[in-house]
């Protein structure tokens, strides 16, 4: 029997924003590779734009013509330069006007609160990831943060112990500092 009064008809679920969207196929993409994988730098361009502009490259992605407005097409990036510290290479990035937004997709070590509290300091960048990969309660953890030119942001991370898609969390202030980054990559 429906909660529902009579002559109402139920609303179909809320979907998630084209920013969302374009997240959680990331990190679907980088669950298909597995773990222990290097960073991935996208460009988001609007399906739309990239369809009217290059239609054979659309085409040659799969993109369907009638696709849902505001719909993001992640185009993966060569790979970063190895050994590079990562807010130092996302400060040399910048996008051409054809790109609506950027995302990454990085793993990393997360510790619980009370361990970041006890971090050593003056340890060299390989001295304090051999000091965080020997702290109990550490987790291994996928985070593909996006944004788009206008300030939206979302992300989305994926724990190696709960490698689910049901597992995955989302929010658009989950790593706002890579956030940040990522954002200050559209900045003139």
């Amino acid at each position: 029997m429906s909660n529902l009064p009579p002559d109402s008809t139920p609303a179909p679920p809320m979907a998630a924003s084209p920013l969302t969207r374009a997240v959680l196929e990331l990190d679907e993409y980088a669950a298909g590779l597995g773990w222990d994988q290097p960073a991935r730098l996208f460009a988001l361009v609007d399906t739309a734009r990239l369809r009217a502009d290059q239609p054979q490259l659309a085409d040659q992605l799969g993109l369907e013509a009638d696709g849902q407005a505001g719909a993001l097409t992640p185009i993966e990036q060569d790979e970063l330069p190895a050994g590079a510290a990562l807010d130092e290479f996302l400060g040399t990035i910048a996008w051409p006007d054809a790109v609506t937004g950027c995302a990454l997709v990085v793993e990393r070590l997360m510790l619980p609160a009370a361990a970041e509290a006890a971090i050593p300091e003056g340890l060299s960048d390989q001295q304090l990831a051999d000091w965080v990969a020997k702290q109990p309660g550490r987790q291994e953890v996928r985070m593909t943060v996006a944004v788009l030119r206008d300030g939206a942001r979302d992300s989305a991370l994926r724990l190696r112990e709960k490698d689910t898609p049901t597992e995955v969390l989302t929010g658009s202030d989950l790593v706002p500092g890579l956030a940040e980054a990522l954002a200050a990559t559209f900045e003139e």
